[in-house]
């Protein structure tokens, strides 16, 4: 068989990130976070809330740490010019070789007006890159429906989808086939009593079930339009995980028996001691 270069880094961050991640907001993370999840034997950290095309923020992350990946969940494509992103990107290459992986985006269409169409968009960018010598392998793509699932096995490293059920990965797996990496995120309360967790998770849930990338996203999957208007339990205990200890393992490990490669967590939670928190759930997940 003959095993193509993308396919033998596939593998090498495979390897790299082993099985779990950590998704967390740019504005909720510091230096010091970062080396503690290193610490606590994360394999990467994704950083959401589209970061800034200079990808300081995420430069910090990388210099903390030694071996930590670290990516960007997603850098999105209609806020950051594509020029100044790959000018960025070779120099944090330079100054941590293999280390970071670029994740791109369209967003939501609610956002900006042009996402309503982001496919020839999102061409259009990995060609700017590409043209600027970021290669398809330090590369990954935000994807939820099969044509830019598609195009993330296609141009890049593979797929990072985002507020996705474990069916999802399931789905995701068929459209990529076994090559390139798929990396969802997992939303998950390290709280056992069912209407505490539902009630911590249910404010940061609400927006995203009303737009229109990942609404129909989950209807296509088989959610009710009912009970994601209702931001109903139901609607809950689909896409976010909540529990003791092996409940939560399960939950995020059904994204690994449906296909996913490594499963990045966005713990919700307090915030005021994050590193307590991620240590609870290095143990839940048997880290260390």
């Amino acid at each position: 068989m003959i095993v193509s270069a993308l396919d033998e880094q596939r593998d090498r961050y495979r390897a790299a990130m082993s099985r779990y991640g950590i998704w967390r907001r740019g504005r909720e993370l510091t230096p010091r976070l970062a080396s503690d999840i290193e610490r606590l034997g994360f394999g990467s950290l994704w950083v959401g809330g589209s970061p800034a095309a200079d990808l300081r923020a995420t430069e910090s992350y990388l210099d903390a740490t030694e071996s930590l990946v670290v990516a960007t969940g997603i850098v999105n494509i209609w806020t950051a010019d594509p020029h100044e992103v790959a000018a960025s990107w070779h120099r944090i290459e330079a100054a941590h070789p293999g280390r970071f992986v670029l994740g791109i985006g369209a967003g939501h269409p609610e956002s900006t007006a042009q996402a309503a169409k982001p496919y020839a968009a999102l061409v259009a960018y990995l060609d700017a890159l590409e043209a600027d010598g970021v290669p398809a392998h330090r590369l990954a793509l935000a994807a939820l429906g099969d044509r830019v699932l598609a195009l993330a096995g296609e141009r890049t490293l593979g797929a990072h989808p985002y507020f996705v059920p474990p069916r999802h990965s399931a789905r995701a797996r068929r459209v990529l086939g076994p090559g390139p990496l798929l990396v969802p995120e997992q939303r998950v309360a390290l709280e056992a009593d069912p209407g505490a967790a539902r009630e911590l998770l249910r404010p940061g849930m609400l927006n995203y079930f009303g737009l229109r990338n990942y609404r129909t996203n989950l209807v296509r999957l088989g959610a009710s339009r009912d009970d994601l208007d209702e931001a109903s339990d139901a609607a809950i205990d689909d896409v976010a995980v909540w529990g003791d200890d092996e409940r939560v393992r399960a939950g995020v490990d059904a994204h690994l028996d449906a296909g996913a490669d490594h499963v990045v967590v966005q713990l919700v939670g307090s915030d005021a001691e994050p590193s307590s928190q991620l240590a609870r759930l290095a143990a839940a997940l048997e880290l260390g």
